[in-house]
């Protein structure tokens, strides 16, 4: 596909949240224009949109629509099923895609589940040539079917499959590049699977060509103690750690600023929390551009 790997501002974003719905309208030409751009999940918003968006998260949703560009973030599209994509599903997102018109479309390296039993969790792929061909082939039918180039994001994990055989970044990198879609690079994915599998985050960052990055996402982790081990969990309920704002600052230094989300969905806090968030971002895409002219 030849469209443009996104259409969001070179900004940073949030996720959106209803709660806080109130306060962005209220304050939307005031300091909460550090945020650029609200994130949805997708299915979400499957419930029938109607020509007058009767329903309060449709009238939520289009009002937003109209001051701010939209992120689609889906859980759902199964892009990782070795038993094919489903129509329904697409059907659905392709009606929500028309209606808003957002400026990117996402979903995850992950399977959900099969034809008969959706189980509600992002679930790892062995990276092995077969999983990385069945992936194409659904990256490339989820494009076809809505008319629109995919951002595709890495995944967390908390295990590895023995018979893996192509390294993570290469696999997410060879998935974006024979599927035509772009990459949502989740920097704090990349940490957390550094951390549980004993690699180098920011050696993992290093491999990715800056002309697949169409957008960045960064969030806080859990740490817990299972039996001795250390797992770090990617819930999204906390603040950016500094170490993940770190290889935040190092990539935007090499590939240039991207547009970027704060994510958020556990243990959601005040709307000025997330903001505050968004804005060191915007701070450090400007410096990071600062440190590269003074280096040009």
């Amino acid at each position: 596909m030849t469209a443009p790997l996104t259409n969001l501002p070179t900004s940073a974003g949030t996720s959106f949240k209803p709660q806080h719905f109130q306060a962005i309208t209220t304050d939307r030409d005031g300091p909460c224009r550090a945020v650029g751009f609200f994130e949805v999940h997708s299915e979400n918003y499957f419930n029938p949109i109607g020509a007058d968006n009767k329903t309060a998260n449709h009238r939520q949703l289009a009002q937003l629509a109209q001051d701010y560009p939209l992120s689609f973030h889906g859980v759902g599209m199964n892009l990782g099923s070795a038993t094919g994509l489903d129509p329904s599903h697409l059907a659905q997102l392709k009606a929500l895609i028309d209606h808003y018109q957002p400026a990117a479309v996402s979903d995850h390296i992950a399977w959900v589940g099969t034809k008969d039993h959706y189980l509600n969790d992002l679930l790892p792929l062995p990276y092995t040539e077969e999983a990385l061909n069945q992936l194409t082939a659904n990256v490339i039918e989820a494009q076809d079917r809505l008319d629109r180039r995919l951002l595709i994001e890495n995944p967390s994990t908390y295990l590895t499959f023995t018979h893996s055989h192509i390294g993570e970044a290469d696999f997410v990198i060879e998935a974006a590049r024979q599927s035509g879609a772009g990459l949502l690079l989740d920097i704090n994915n990349v940490y957390v699977n550094g951390c549980n599998h004993g690699f180098d985050p920011a050696a993992w960052l290093n491999k990715i060509p800056a002309d697949l990055v169409g957008e960045i996402h960064l969030a806080g982790h859990a740490v817990k103690d299972i039996d001795g081990v250390e797992l770090r969990i990617d819930d999204h309920g906390s603040i950016v750690p500094m170490a993940v704002w770190s290889l935040y600052a190092d990539l935007i230094g090499r590939i240039g600023p991207r547009p970027t989300l704060i994510e958020w969905d556990t243990d959601v806090p005040d709307w000025a929390v997330l903001q505050d968030e968004a804005r060191k971002a915007v701070r450090l895409m400007g410096e990071q551009q600062l440190m590269g002219r003074a280096h040009a």
